[in-house]
């Protein structure tokens, strides 16, 4: 007689009724601040998070066909085409990680094509965070970035300097850091992100960036576990 794994099925069944991981979108100018609210919404609700312009860069450093193209577009701050980013970022929002732990989707979508590509696709977010930060402030943060090569850390020179004068020797700047690759960036920014808002518009927050990150996050984490309560709260929830 073959004996029934009575814990297994109850991990199923645990598994049925668990909530959807959670699902995030965040955008914002370049340097509004994206990279560093990630780090801190991934560590607290370990989420995957998903860089369309990490993305892009491994592609570009590649050597790709698609790669080199995508560079093209980004050295005269345009949006790279949809063909090539937009089954990138299919792709990594389709891996197992990001199913069963949710993700969250830094810097995408650009424009309402892509926002609609992922629709098509299935992917639809249960947040969109905006980040607003005046443009000056901006152009300061962008130029004053750099990248450490070895470790992927971005630091900034006035902000968050490195730690030590070996990993300062290192640093490197990303070609499209430059003021003026920044500006382009920002009328690029300017121009489509009203249309991506509109799609939106029922689950998006808007936040004010120009303050501290703990400021900035606790606000987002405010809304993050809001969402949380009230599914928890559902009737759908307490039904089941």
């Amino acid at each position: 007689m073959r004996t029934v794994n009575f814990g297994y099925i109850l991990q199923v069944v645990a598994a049925e009724k668990a909530e959807p991981p959670l699902k995030i979108m965040i955008s914002g100018a370049p340097a509004s601040g994206k990279g560093t609210q990630c780090e801190l919404i991934t560590q607290k609700y370990g989420l995957v998070h998903i860089s369309a312009g990490d993305l892009l860069r491994a592609e570009i450093a590649s050597g790709s066909e698609n790669g080199k193209l995508a560079k093209e577009f980004m050295e005269k701050g345009q949006l790279v085409p949809d063909d090539i980013v937009v089954m990138m970022v299919k792709d990594r929002l389709s891996q197992t990680d990001s199913e069963q732990n949710g993700w969250l989707l830094d810097g995408y979508p650009r424009s309402s094509s892509q926002a609609t590509a992922l629709k098509g696709f299935g992917f639809q977010p249960d947040l969109f965070i905006l980040l607003e930060v005046p443009e000056d402030i901006l152009i300061e943060r962008v130029v004053g970035r750099r990248l450490d090569p070895v470790t992927g850390k971005i630091y900034h020179l006035k902000y968050s300097p490195p730690e030590t004068e070996e990993i300062a020797a290192r640093l490197t700047q990303r070609f499209d850091d430059t003021e003026d690759k920044a500006k382009l960036r920002l009328k690029t920014h300017n121009q489509n992100v009203s249309d991506v808002l509109s799609m939106y518009d029922d689950i998006t927050i808007k936040i004010k960036g120009n303050r501290s990150k703990e400021e900035v996050f606790s606000q987002i984490d405010t809304a993050l576990s809001q969402m949380l309560q009230q599914r928890n709260t559902s009737p759908s929830s307490l039904s089941s």
